[in-house]
């Protein structure tokens, strides 16, 4: 492993980690020619992307008055330029913060405030409430001229620190506020060593790129494909629910999504049986996968080889994975009817403990290693989330809530450990959900519903609906409210998969014994209520 004050550049060892960037710019230099990006409408070599990104690039100092930014926000909206942007800002040696363009402009606002950025790479001029700082607008126009060919006149990169921050991605936050969780170049180094090779990603391949860029798995479709030398391939979103088409298509030989997209296209007749031959890898996470959702996958991929992978955004993308075996009656069936997740990746260490913190076969999975990150943006995020060697919560050095590198990062999933060390996912010790993949806070949601006039108790449940998706109700005490207009204040501050998409008045909310909320009674009488 490289020492702390090592460089990361192109010409050291092949064992020293390289910075996110020298990853595409290796590609570059070995795959010029081949396709690096394909969309609806454009078809870019690495040489051509590499010019492109460059170019944009030149803009970005020229925003920025000549100096190198720090942190640049960039707009999920797919397109050349936002590619491009993120290629762009890491070739300038900036940290990536992706800035969800679905999300309301008080919540990017607040996000561009947290992250200090320098700069905000838009797919459209922002609202007049949206983040007060520079914006470079990602226009048509612009593309335009930047494709006119004109040589950018950068200055040499600038080296760069293994804990430098590659990106920086913010998650739902039980306070109310979102989390900003920082990535470093070391970190995704170790994973994109890790899985290119496991997955014989190279030329030749075509990945998908299923997933927003504001999500951390959208990390591994870029950057597997850029530094491997394949190709990124992006469907156009109205295809997302209907992936044989595309795959077949565009013949995808790497696939990753979340499993609801399976429920989706199998409950619309989108997934035929022996419809995607193409597909070597099928590879599936951020939410539990079930033995019915695999088995429809693998019957219209017969080829692919199936892997159920986990992950939290703190520990780089993804952490464990489970190869399902060839014969469909040989995959294992759990209790809850799920897949095993397990086991955790070679390279890490884990440690599964009971609410002790002692070692135990069912109980909190905790990870440590290369891969984990070294703490929240915020310092006082830290708090509570890391255990020391003895099982004890880590204790601040010197005042300062900063992890020690041995610390274990608790992940909050429960698991079950089974022979071999492979792991089912149970669930998780916290109120934390996952909606379509994206990690959710109810917290964050029933703190801002609480906010709202009128409001006295409130309490936001997930439940599962009968196309088998999750989803948001929130119950609340107090007079009557318009749940139109409930709706309608949440979505000025909240993602749309943040807020529920039922609101139900209540007397009270109903106790148990000792005085707190019961969520079980709730979603009971929630789940009757809307059936």
């Amino acid at each position: 492993m490289a020492g702390e004050g090592e460089r990361l550049m192109t010409a050291e060892g092949a064992d020293s980690p390289r910075d996110l960037y020298t990853w595409f710019a290796d590609s570059v230099r070995d795959h010029g020619d081949r396709v690096a990006l394909e969309t609806d409408a454009d078809c870019l070599t690495y040489r051509e992307l590499a010019a492109l990104a460059d170019a944009l690039a030149a803009e970005i100092l020229t925003a920025c008055g000549g100096s190198v930014p720090r942190r640049v926000g960039l707009t999920t909206t797919p397109g050349l330029l936002t590619y491009a942007g993120y290629l762009a800002v890491l070739r300038l040696g900036a940290t990536v913060v992706p800035l969800n363009a679905a999300f309301p402009a008080a919540r990017i606002a607040s996000i561009t405030r947290a992250a200090g950025l320098d700069l905000y790479l838009a797919d459209r001029l922002p609202e007049p409430e949206g983040p007060d700082v520079t914006v470079l607008c990602l226009s048509e126009d612009l593309l335009a001229r930047l494709r006119e060919g004109v040589a950018a006149d950068l200055p040499p990169r600038a080296a760069v620190l293994p804990e430098d921050f590659a990106y920086l991605l913010f998650t739902s936050g039980s306070t109310g506020a979102p989390k900003g969780v920082p990535v470093t170049h070391r970190n995704i180094d170790a994973f994109l060593r890790y899985v290119i090779e496991r997955y014989e990603l190279g030329p030749g391949c075509r990945m998908a790129q299923n997933i927003g860029l504001a999500f951390d798995p959208s990390v591994f479709e870029l950057f597997g494909a850029w530094g491997s030398g394949a190709a990124l391939v992006v469907p156009p979103r109205r295809e997302l629910a209907k992936p044989a088409a595309f795959v077949g298509r565009e013949e995808i030989t790497h696939w990753f999504s979340v499993p609801s997209v399976i429920t989706m296209a199998h409950l619309t007749g989108n997934l035929a049986p022996d419809s995607m031959p193409s597909l070597r890898w099928s590879l599936f996470g951020g939410e539990q996968l079930t033995v019915q959702q695999a088995t429809a996958w693998r019957a219209a991929a017969p080829q692919s080889t199936l892997e159920n992978l986990y992950g939290p955004t703190e520990v780089t993308i993804v952490c464990t994975q489970y190869r399902l075996p060839e014969r469909v009656e040989e995959w294992p069936r759990t209790a809850n009817g799920t897949l095993p997740i397990g086991p955790v990746y070679p390279h890490l260490d884990h440690r599964v403990v009971d609410a002790e913190g002692r070692p135990a076969d069912e109980g909190e999975l905790c990870v440590r290693g290369v891969q984990r990150f070294a703490g929240y943006l915020d310092e006082n995020d830290n708090r509570g989330r890391f255990l020391d060697d003895a099982g004890r919560p880590a204790e601040p050095a010197a005042g300062r809530h900063v992890p020690g590198e041995k610390d274990w990062y608790r992940t909050g999933d429960l698991v079950q450990v089974l022979d071999g060390g492979v792991l089912v996912h149970l669930g998780r010790i916290d109120q934390q959900v996952k909606i379509m993949g994206q990690r959710v806070e109810i917290g964050e949601t029933e703190a801002v519903l609480r906010e709202q006039d009128g409001i006295g108790q409130a309490a936001v449940v997930a439940v599962r609906g009968e196309d088998g998706r999750m989803r948001l109700e929130a119950a609340y005490t107090g007079p009557p409210r318009s749940a139109a207009r409930l709706r309608e204040a949440l979505s000025e501050r909240l993602p749309r998969y943040m807020v529920p998409q039922k609101f139900t008045h209540l007397a009270e909310l109903p106790m148990n014994h000792n005085g707190k909320l019961d969520r079980r009674v709730l979603t009971e009488q929630l789940t009757a209520a809307g059936g």
